[in-house]
């Protein structure tokens, strides 16, 4: 378990939820390890999610299911270790927030008992509005999680857009009064995510949902250019990381092949 260098602090999760009544736009990214995580808590994060997509784009698997709780652990552990700043999130992995509240209490404890992070977001909302509850009164922030939910691909038929508004406002309430401290909103419409962050007196996280949410969130990978294959309609690319690196080690090889590294810089007397 990690601490912030003394004369720093982490983001806690009152001074996170008091951004949206100042009218300060959240930032959060996720990140699965030290390197990434140190890279991101310097450039002025506001969160770090350590998200179960690790399961995709670190695992490569094709959903997020197949991450198991002690991984998730494994990765939190090494990203709380490098953040001196952010507020440090852990996602629940499936199904270890659906098989009822005492069993959560005990997964999210070992989350933050053995990691460092503040917080846990769970996929649901009305759905987990127990379960919500029972964490928060456990001592456990909660970020809820409606509208796509990854966890659920197969019940939901695969990755769209979720249209439903009267299901979306129901999930937020729910949530929100069940104790949750903030709710990402994902692949939601626009107008319904407006809303939606209207009517709440907590932070909303958007991703896929318009620029009304109180905050934004993507993964890393996807937003540094590092995913191959396909990229959600809802991601930005910032930079081409795979490209740099790619480039790199092509020429890496063709030095070590012509004989021109290692050099005399490069070498020992």
């Amino acid at each position: 378990m990690s601490t912030p260098p003394r004369g720093k602090s982490r983001l806690t999760v009152p001074q996170f939820v008091s951004r949206k009544a100042e009218g300060k736009k959240l930032t959060v990214l996720t990140a699965y390890d030290y390197p990434m995580a140190s890279l991101v808590d310097q450039a002025g994060i506001d969160a770090i999610l350590v998200g179960d997509t690790l399961s995709m784009v670190v695992q490569g698997h094709d959903s997020t299911i197949p991450v198991t709780l002690d991984e998730m652990i494994y990765h939190a552990e090494m990203v709380t270790r490098a953040v001196s700043s952010a507020l440090v999130i852990v996602d629940m992995p499936f199904p270890s927030n659906l098989l009822g509240v005492y069993e959560a209490i005990r997964n999210a404890g070992r989350i933050l008992k053995e990691t460092g992070a503040q917080a846990v977001k769970l996929e649901g909302g009305a759905d987990q509005a127990e379960v919500i509850s029972g964490l928060v009164n456990a001592g456990i922030p909660v970020m809820a999680h409606i509208g796509l939910r990854p966890q659920l691909v197969h019940q939901m038929g695969g990755y769209r857009v979720q249209r439903d508004r009267e299901r979306l406002i129901y999930d937020a309430k729910s949530a929100a009064d069940a104790g949750a401290f903030s709710i990402v909103l994902e692949c939601i419409p626009q107008d319904d995510a407006a809303e939606i962050t209207k009517m709440l007196d907590i932070p909303t996280i958007g991703i896929g949902a318009g620029k009304s949410c109180d905050g934004q969130v993507l993964v890393l990978n996807d937003m540094i250019g590092l995913t191959e294959g396909h990229v959600p309609k809802f991601v930005k690319q910032y930079a081409n990381v795979r490209q740099t690196v790619s480039d790199a080690v092509r020429q890496f090889c063709k030095d070590v092949q012509s004989g021109e590294f290692p050099d005399q810089t490069h070498s020992f007397r």
